[in-house]
């Protein structure tokens, strides 16, 4: 996460001359492309992660004890407090069972002591008080319809009682595996009513993973987006004792089946049934107990079930909106566009509770969203915050500076005139926590002539807010849209803490910092270096009550105290601003025992070379650094798979340098030798502001694929699958190391491998 300068040129320039809101000016600033290629910025042919995989750097599976053994005692720290007794239900902080009550963590005053709610409770309140205002938009055809708040709580009581006389027992699951749609929050909140749990499923999953959520949850009943979704279930329904019915709610069903019901079908039968059992159940309810399951990604093992209870969701939607400045919708109401997998928190909270505290209104986007058609999407509804996960954000930098590139000599110099003035001001405000006085008047004429036209271009004129979560994101980028007008804040958390945990606000931000933790809740550095490096760990009752049925795991998040163990490795710097700085289990220990975190040297070398898409660390028990690199490549458009043929800006990247490579096939295996001496002099630029020779990369090799998630190496929100990724370059990787090298040193460069 350093700086990599970003050429002047290479912006939107051609948004000056243009008309705002022209759609041809997407065109020209690169975004209508730029959205068009993101298809392999997210899993599910849709989208991330802002929590456990959803979060920016997420709880992993594996278990490494000794690791972080290793850290503490090397550290001359004490050791972790006892794992926690798991209790008798109902009377501690967790628990492990479907049907357990939770102590929730309240305070005597501020945020802490705001009264518990259960999802109806915080629903009604919403309708009481917006119950005419739109709350869901989705389009048919070319038009937009909209559902209100009215609308959208008697359709989700409609489907809670459709639920229950399919046979929807309570504390099992209703699992929903399909792109977002009206049906999918309806289906979701209908479970909650019903008393049953709402469980997203991966729309990217195998059967046979499907199969685990479903038996895992126990689902009564399974809704699926189409017959491609249905024909997963229908090949492992024999598998799954406890399913009583399938829903499935696009397209006509291609043949009938007992208990299979199209979501038509599936309505008219809550509308037949009485309201006396519903109203019973949700009375019945506590904000103590479960109402939603998220798996974890299962990066190294199995899902895990997050149990997140009532009070999880609407408190953590409570805090959140108040810490973000959310209105309520009559004076000014909130717009979101849902696209994100709904099967992680992350979208959940921003798309579906959020909202529906302040009475905002939600529109769904194409499936083929991160195909192309989000940009149009953004333009017709012009959201007033928006969510992307970093990839997102990275391709349509790489875009936008791929058209800027091509625009006139004019064009360019008035837009990097631009880029600068609003680089430094943004800087000068964030320094001054947003009490910039007065904008300075160069500023306010490249606002006119510049900002507001891109923004204008990329439906985003009306956003004062633009998030990035879920993984790591480059400085680069951030100083890029910064340089725009575009601040993108950053947000941090897990499954594990119904989403957020730290957030940046517009007047308080840093550069490559999450955040501050949100009201309410704490945050603590776990057996701290002498740098104030340690793990971070949460507080709060937006942490989660246990991991259904895992013992063992829940200990290992839990300590006996409460405090959840994110396993990232963090520091506050002197204004409590958080800044990420590695995970534990992805430590690399070398044979000489130095501990190198790999996330910061790979970003290095991705800033220093800019023709780099993916690096990854090798080292761990070695005598020395190495690095897999991969290039950036062209993404299939349906499969998301990489393909041979180079982007437009890596073509470029290599033309500059002096080389004719057009494909990955050119370059790989050293076959470019030009390309080659141009990534071993940016590894060199990286290898001197090493903090010691052991934290030096002395050999690499660049791979003949991209990563993807079709592949396997990359989780659903791009994050890297280390253990998958050791385990398909395994022989690259011992090619690497089976021959005696000199170390490398600014004076001794290795030649390129």
């Amino acid at each position: 996460m350093h700086l990599t300068t970003c050429e002047p040129t290479a912006t939107s320039t051609a948004v000056v001359m243009d008309q705002a809101g022209d759609a041809s000016l997407l065109q020209s600033c690169g975004t209508a492309d730029s959205l068009a290629s993101l298809e392999d910025a997210t899993a599910e042919s849709t989208a991330n992660e802002s929590s456990e995989e959803e979060s920016a750097c997420s709880r992993e599976e594996q278990s490494n004890a000794k690791v972080e053994q290793r850290i503490h005692t090397e550290s001359g720290a004490t050791a972790r407090p006892n794992s926690l007794s798991l209790p008798v239900k109902g009377t501690d902080l967790w628990t492990l069972h479907r049907d357990g009550e939770v102590k929730l963590r309240m305070g005597e005053s501020g945020p802490e002591a705001e009264p518990p709610l259960t999802v109806n409770q915080m629903f009604t309140s919403t309708v009481q008080r917006f119950g005419n205002y739109n709350a869901l938009g989705w389009k048919e055809g070319e038009q937009w319809k909209t559902m209100t708040y009215n609308d959208y709580y008697k359709t989700c009581r409609t489907a809670a009682k459709g639920f229950l006389k399919l046979g929807l027992e309570r504390y099992h699951g209703v699992g929903i595996l399909g792109f977002n749609s009206v049906e999918w929050f309806i289906a979701d909140i209908g479970a909650i009513l019903a008393g049953g749990f709402a469980v997203g499923i991966y729309t990217t999953n195998s059967p046979e993973a499907c199969q685990y959520v479903a038996e895992n949850c126990q689902a009564n009943i399974l809704v699926v987006e189409n017959h491609k979704q249905l024909q997963k279930i229908l090949q492992v329904q024999d598998k799954l004792p406890h399913l009583k019915a399938i829903i499935q709610y696009k397209d006509e069903l291609k043949e009938k089946k007992p208990n299979l019901y199209t979501w038509t079908e599936f309505m008219k039968l809550g509308r037949d049934e009485p309201d006396a059992q519903l109203d019973d159940i949700i009375s019945s309810q506590k904000p103590n107990q479960c109402c939603t399951l998220i798996y974890t990604s299962g990066t190294t093992g199995q899902p895990k079930g997050v149990m997140l209870s009532h009070d999880n969701l609407t408190w953590t939607a409570f805090v959140t909106g108040q810490d973000v400045s959310l209105t309520d919708a009559d004076k000014l109401q909130e717009v979101i566009v849902s696209y994100l997998p709904l099967s992680h928190i992350a979208a959940q909270m921003i798309d579906v509770w959020l909202p529906m505290k302040v009475g905002g209104v939600t529109y769904f986007a194409q499936p083929d969203a991160l195909k192309g058609s989000l940009a149009n999407t953004l333009r017709e509804i012009r959201p007033t915050a928006f969510m992307g996960v970093p990839r997102v954000w990275e391709k349509m930098q790489e875009k936008m500076k791929s058209i800027g590139a091509k625009s006139s000599t004019v064009r360019r110099k008035v837009a990097s005139w631009a880029k600068d003035v609003g680089l430094q001001t943004n800087l000068n405000k964030m320094e001054l926590n947003g009490n910039l006085s007065r904008k300075p008047l160069n500023y306010r004429l490249a606002k006119r002539l510049v900002f507001r036209k891109v923004r204008k271009a990329l439906g985003l004129d009306r956003c004062t807010r633009c998030y990035t979560g879920a993984a790591p994101i480059t400085k680069d980028t951030l100083e890029f849209f910064l340089s725009l007008d575009i601040p993108l804040f950053e947000l941090y958390g897990m499954s594990e803490s119904s989403g957020p945990q730290t957030i940046s606000l517009p007047d308080a931000f840093r550069l490559t910092s999450c955040g501050k933790v949100i009201p309410g809740c704490k945050t603590k550095i776990f057996n701290p270096d002498v740098d104030g490096n340690g793990e971070i760990c949460f507080w709060g009752r937006h942490v989660f009550m246990g991991y259904l049925n895992m013992p063992d795991k829940t200990e290992e998040a839990l300590d006996s105290d409460g405090w959840l163990h994110s396993g990232d490795l963090g520091k506050h710097d002197q204004d409590s601003f958080l800044f990420i700085t590695g995970r534990i289990k992805e430590l690399i220990i070398t044979a000489g025992g130095e501990n190198i975190p790999p996330v910061p040297i790979e970003d290095a070398v991705k800033e220093a070379v800019p023709l780099i898409s993916n690096a990854m660390l090798i080292g761990d028990k070695r005598k020395f650094l190495s690095m897999l690199l991969t290039i950036k490549c062209q993404v299939n458009n349906e499969t998301g798979a990489p393909e041979d043929e180079l982007t437009p800006e890596a073509v470029e990247l290599c033309s500059k340098l002096g080389s004719n490579s057009t494909r990955v096939s050119e370059i790989a295996g050293g076959r470019d030798r030009v390309v080659y001496a141009a990534i071993q002099e940016g590894i060199n630029r990286v290898n001197e502001k090493a903090t010691s020779n052991a934290q030096r990369i002395q050999k690499w090799t660049v791979l003949e694929k991209d990563f993807s998630i079709p592949g396997g190496e990359l989780g659903p929100t791009m994050k890297l699958k280390r253990p998958v990724v050791m385990k398909m370059c395994k022989d690259q990787i011992e090619n690497i190391y089976k021959e005696v090298l000199t170390p490398t040193t600014p004076d001794n460069p290795l030649p390129s491998k």
